[in-house]
């Protein structure tokens, strides 16, 4: 490792030095803590007795070869502080952990899985004119098992008294997931923080082991297995990395050597506002803690990017902007993302940012943050309110889905709908829309076709795709049973469809970030609620046209230049999908015009054919 490297916050690779290495001769544990007054390791191999650890380099590294440490076995540090007590503390660069409630560090072998995905890293490219469709989950409540009267078996709800553990391991998620998200075209799939965690409460956003696959569905080679057949199949891993902030568990990083090593000695920057500690980015040995544990998933993991959670954080003293820009913070992600992009100049770079700081996805070296995409929050608020409203006040609100496109060349935009909108009494996707149960859908259907009409990437979090009515909770799988009402199942199928349309049409991606590839049509209706746009690739031209009003608009007059005829894609009102309307397949165009009826609450594709 490269200390300079380190205490500057240049390195990106200090877990190949620090942490437990297995050896022929047993296990070197080497751990970062200059504040300590002595070191042990105690563990499995040595009956956890105390075996001292030695000073090494400069005295703030402390390292011990254990003969007999093998891989399997769990470990402690004993960190012994200047007033003579001590806390025995899991490894910072631990590379798995025992289960929750339960705090030890494992010892794993980083070399013994191989990877057979070489025709994906080979091929695979990412890039600005390619579809990204990502089915956001939480690994532990997509499915879950029961054990009902002994018999283990897939469960649709959790029976009282009968579930036992409930999760899938990373080998079971592999078989079920990868065919549903084939079946569902979705080409990335995103899984929520995967870094050990204590509480399940707080999804993988408050961490223990940043360098520590869960234990709560398998080991990190079956982790690996599962990335691996996921690129099998086509199917980029994102996975969500949380650099903001850690879990306050005093076994962790907390006081790790007696002192602040990690976080703010203060109190008023050093505790975030969801009670966690906030890493203190100014020191160099926390940025490359963070640094090398970005660069661990993605090169020991092959996941294929980072989703970047709360980085206005980052940006701006605890998120707040009346308290100014973090500029320690900002370095720091300018430094990470030059880095990582470095390191893997495929990986996909994604920030969770609610901010307007500008040039999130510029390229550091013009002064951005050098982020690959961000997180469209304003056009996500903006739609949700819309269609939450009645349709008479959205006359008033037309523009609240005109206003994205103002903006939304300053950054590199994907549009989310995320698990962030579908808990703490938000409501879900379907049930936000505005009415009763049976006008939910055609209102869901006509955003979905919008979403995906509109210039951006994509995601859309899991239940969404079947109309969930029940917030999700990480303790519960997707109510997979609602499927058997004719009403879902039909807004699944639309859903199927949207999203394999998505894949294969190049209007509705390649040119998402050229002004050329979008053409307002129609935006000023705002009687009637109709939107009309063109959406344009090299070889292809697709007008998209909606109605958000309760009413059928008849003799809708729609001007679209250099068109012979519109043939139909997709329409949110056939009957397969719950609608009851019927349209002509093929529309001439005269005169530079054609005239529709939209049933009220519906969003079609057209073809532009010459």
């Amino acid at each position: 490792m490269d200390y300079y490297g380190f205490y500057t916050g240049k390195e990106f690779s200090a877990y190949e030095y620090l942490g437990a290495h297995v050896l022929e001769s047993g296990t070197v544990f080497r751990t970062f803590a200059p504040n300590a007054v002595r070191i042990s390791v105690i563990g499995e191999f040595n009956d956890w007795q105390e075996t001292p650890m030695d000073k090494v380099y400069d005295g703030n590294f402390w390292e011990c070869t254990v003969s007999g440490a093998k891989a399997g076995m769990m470990y402690k540090y004993r960190i012994y502080r200047r007033d003579g007590s001590f806390i025995d503390h899991c490894d910072p660069y631990g590379f798995f952990m025992e289960l929750r409630p339960h705090s030890a560090s494992v010892i794993i072998s980083l070399s013994g899985y191989e990877f057979r995905d070489s025709k994906w890293q080979k091929k695979h490219r990412t890039g600005q004119d390619k579809p990204l469709n990502i089915y956001e989950i939480h690994a532990g409540s997509w499915r879950r098992k029961e054990r009902v009267d002994g018999v283990e078996k897939d469960g649709e709800n959790d029976v009282e008294g009968g579930l036992v553990n409930g999760w899938y391991s990373y080998t079971e998620l592999a078989d079920l997931l990868i065919p549903y998200l084939e079946e569902n075209s979705y080409n990335y799939v995103e899984l929520m923080p995967l870094s050990e965690h204590p509480s399940d409460e707080s999804w993988g956003y408050q961490n223990t082991g940043f360098f520590s696959p869960t234990s709560r569905y398998g080991t990190p080679d079956e982790l690996k297995a599962f990335v691996d057949q996921c690129h099998s199949h086509e199917i980029g891993v994102i996975m969500d990395f949380v650099p903001v902030h850690f879990a306050v568990d005093d076994y962790a990083l907390w006081n790790y050597d007696g002192t602040a090593l990690y976080e703010y000695p203060h109190s008023d920057v050093g505790r975030s506002e969801w009670g966690s500690c906030n890493f203190m980015h100014s020191r160099g040995e926390v940025r490359s803690f963070l640094q090398s544990a970005g660069n661990y998933w993605l090169k020991e993991f092959h996941f294929d990017g980072l989703r970047m959670d709360a980085v206005s954080n980052l940006i701006y003293w605890q998120g707040d902007t009346a308290r100014g820009e973090n500029r320690n913070g900002i370095q720091f992600l300018q430094e990470m993302n030059k880095g990582l992009k470095s390191l893997h100049p495929e990986a996909l770079l994604i920030a969770e940012d609610s901010s307007v700081y500008p040039g999130v996805t510029k390229p550091v070296e013009h002064g951005g943050l050098g982020f690959d995409y961000k997180w469209d929050m304003g056009w996500m608020n903006d739609t949700l309110s819309y269609l939450q409203a009645p349709p008479s006040e959205r006359k008033e609100r037309y523009h609240q889905l005109t206003f994205s496109m103002q903006y939304f060349y300053h950054e590199h935009y994907l549009l989310p709908l995320s698990h962030d909108e579908v808990v703490h009494g938000k409501a879900t996707i379907l049930q936000k829309m505005y009415g009763a149960y049976e006008g939910k859908f055609p209102q869901a259907r006509a955003l979905y076709l919008y979403m995906y009409a509109h210039p951006g990437k994509k995601l859309n979090f899991m239940g969404n795709e079947f109309g969930q009515l029940r917030e999700w909770e990480e303790k519960r799988q997707q109510d997979w049973e609602i499927l058997r009402y004719p009403v879902h199942d039909a807004f699944h199928r639309f859903m199927e469809d949207l999203n394999r349309l998505y894949l294969n049409s190049p209007a509705l991606y390649e040119r998402d970030y050229e002004p050329d590839g979008f053409k307002w049509l129609d935006c000023h209706q705002e009687e009637r609620l109709i939107y009309a746009f063109e959406r344009r690739s090299e070889k292809q031209r697709i007008v998209a046209v909606f109605n958000f009003s309760e009413e059928e608009q008849e003799e809708y007059e729609l001007r679209v230049e250099d068109a012979d005829r519109l043939s139909l894609l997709l329409s949110s009102e056939t009957a397969r999908y719950g609608g009851g309307q019927s349209e002509a397949e093929v529309l001439p165009v005269v005169e530079g015009a054609v005239v529709l009826a939209m049933p009220p609450y519906s969003g079609r594709y057209y073809a532009v054919e010459i």
